[in-house]
C-alpha cells in the first residue's frame, strides 16, 4: 500500500525554493580560507586604527559621512563603550513637550530628546505631552529598584543540590562583602536560591545607584561565583554565571510581580474636554478601546498590556545614551484606562522594567549628554528622576495613539507626517 507523506498544511506560495533555486544549494557549502576583506586586529581607538580600518573601507563609502572632522577630533572619548571604532551614526532628534511630571524624583516640566528615523513618532508624543501638561501633569512614582543577575549550579543528585543550598544560605553576609570589593556604588541587597531538580539557580539583587548597572552587577556576581567555586564544600559538576533567569535583555514576567531595573507608575486624570480637544475622541471609547485591545494582547501571547512603549524608550535609550537592547525588557508593563464617576478619564501605566541611568554607559558622550543635559538629568543622583520621566512620557504615547486609533486618525498622521 503506497504512504502519502505529504503535508496538508504546505502552501507552495508561501516558500521561496523552487526548481531553479534548488540548483544553488552548492552556495550553502562551507568555504574555507582567508575573507576577502579583513580589518586591524587591534580593537582600540587610535589615529593609527583608524587609519587602516578606512585605508579598506574608504571604497564602500566616503569617510566624512562618518567620521566627520569633530568625532574624529573626539573620537578618544568613545574608548570605553565601542570596539574597533570606524565613526558615528546621526540619527535625527526631535524634541517632544514640555510634559509636566508630579513625581517623587522628577518635579517640573520636561523637554524630552527623542532619536527616530520614524515619522509621526516624535509629534505623537508632543502630543500626548501637551495633553498631560494642561490636565495638570502625570503624578509618577518611583516603587522599587533593583537588577539581577543568576548563576546556576549543576549537581549529579537533588540530594547535593540541597546540601549546596543549605550551604549558600550560611554566606550571603560573604556575598555582600565580597560583592562591595567590586564597585563603590552598587550594593547587594538581596539573595534567592531556587532547586530544579538537580540544578540550583541563584539569584542576587543589587541596588546599582545612578547606573542603570548590567556590568556592574555582571563584574560583583563573578567575584561572588569564583568565591563559591572556591570554597563550596560541595563541588557542581557544572557552573554558568548567567542562567537565563535574570530576565537580561528579554521580556519575562517576573518584573510584573516584582522590579527589574527601576519599578514605576504613572497616572493622570483627564477632563473629557481637553480629551476631546486634543485627541478627538472621548474617554468611553478610549476605556472601549483599551478593553478590545487587552483581548488582542492575550490571544497574542502578550507579556502585559501596552500599545507602544517600545516607540518612547527606543527613542529616549538612543537619545540619550542607554543600552538600546534594554529595550526589548523595557516595555513589559501595563497600560490601564477607566471612566471616572464624573465621566472623565483616568489613564495609567505600570512599568517595572525601566533600565535607565544618569552616568555611567553612553551617558557621558557628547551628544548623549547634551541630551540628559536638555531635560537637566546627566549626572549623580538623577537616574531615578530618568525612570520617572520616562513613565511619563510612555504615558503620553498611549493617550495619542490610542486616541489616534479611536478617532480613525493613525493611517492619516502617518500619511501626511511620513512623505
Amino acid at each position: 500500500m503506497s504512504k502519502n507523506y505529504s503535508n496538508p498544511s504546505y502552501n507552495k506560495s508561501s516558500t521561496t525554493f523552487d526548481q531553479e533555486s534548488s540548483q544553488d544549494f552548492h552556495k550553502l557549502s562551507p568555504r574555507l580560507g582567508r575573507p576577502e576583506t579583513s580589518l586591524t586586529l587591534d580593537p582600540y581607538i587610535s589615529n593609527q586604527a583608524l587609519s587602516k580600518r578606512w585605508k579598506k573601507l574608504s571604497q564602500y563609502t566616503d569617510r566624512q559621512v562618518l567620521l566627520d572632522e569633530y568625532t574624529e577630533s573626539t573620537c578618544t572619548v568613545y574608548d570605553k563603550n565601542i570596539e574597533h571604532f570606524i565613526g558615528t551614526v546621526k540619527v535625527p532628534v526631535g524634541i517632544a513637550g514640555p510634559i509636566r511630571v508630579n513625581g517623587l524624583h522628577a518635579n517640573g516640566d520636561y523637554l524630552i530628546p527623542l532619536a527616530t528615523t520614524e515619522a509621526a513618532l516624535v509629534a505623537s508624543y508632543n502630543r500626548g505631552a501637551k495633553l498631560i501638561t494642561e490636565a495638570g501633569g502625570a503624578s509618577t512614582m518611583l516603587l522599587k529598584e533593583g537588577i539581577t543577575r543568576t548563576p546556576v549550579f549543576v549537581f549529579q543528585r537533588l540530594a547535593q543540590a540541597g546540601e549546596f543550598v543549605a550551604w549558600l544560605s550560611t554566606q550571603v553576609d560573604h556575598f555582600k562583602a565580597v560583592a562591595e570589593t567590586t564597585t563603590k556604588h552598587g550594593k547587594l541587597v538581596n539573595v534567592n536560591f531556587n532547586i530544579e531538580s538537580n540544578q540550583v539557580h541563584t539569584i542576587f539583587e543589587y541596588h546599582t545607584g545612578d547606573a542603570s548597572g548590567q556590568n556592574m552587577v555582571t563584574i560583583a556576581t563573578n567575584a561572588i561565583y569564583s568565591f563559591i567555586l572556591k570554597n563550596s564544600p560541595i563541588e557542581p559538576e557544572e557552573a554558568y554565571l548567567e542562567s537565563n533567569l535574570s530576565g537580561d535583555k528579554k521580556p519575562t514576567s517576573y518584573p510584573l510581580r516584582h522590579v527589574r531595573g527601576k519599578k514605576v507608575v504613572s497616572e493622570i486624570t483627564i477632563n473629557k474636554f481637553l480629551v476631546e480637544k486634543y485627541l478627538h475622541t472621548t474617554p468611553k471609547d478610549l476605556v472601549r478601546f483599551g478593553q478590545v485591545s487587552a483581548t488582542g494582547a492575550m490571544l497574542n501571547g502578550g507579556i502585559g498590556i501596552n500599545a507602544h512603549y517600545a516607540n518612547a524608550l527606543a527613542a529616549l535609550y538612543i537619545a540619550c545614551g542607554q543600552d538600546a537592547a534594554c529595550v526589548a525588557e523595557s516595555t513589559v508593563g501595563i497600560t490601564r484606562m477607566e471612566l471616572t464617576n464624573t465621566g472623565d478619564l483616568y489613564a495609567s501605566v505600570t512599568m517595572p522594567n525601566l533600565m535607565v541611568g544618569s552616568v555611567g554607559g553612553g551617558t557621558s558622550l557628547p551628544s548623549q549628554k547634551a541630551c540628559l543635559d536638555i531635560m537637566g538629568l546627566h549626572g549623580a543622583g538623577k537616574a531615578r528622576a530618568l525612570a520617572e520621566v520616562a513613565a511619563a512620557l510612555c504615558l503620553a504615547g498611549e493617550l495619542s495613539i490610542m486616541g489616534a486609533f479611536c478617532a480613525g486618525h493613525f493611517s492619516r498622521a502617518h500619511q501626511k507626517l511620513a512623505r
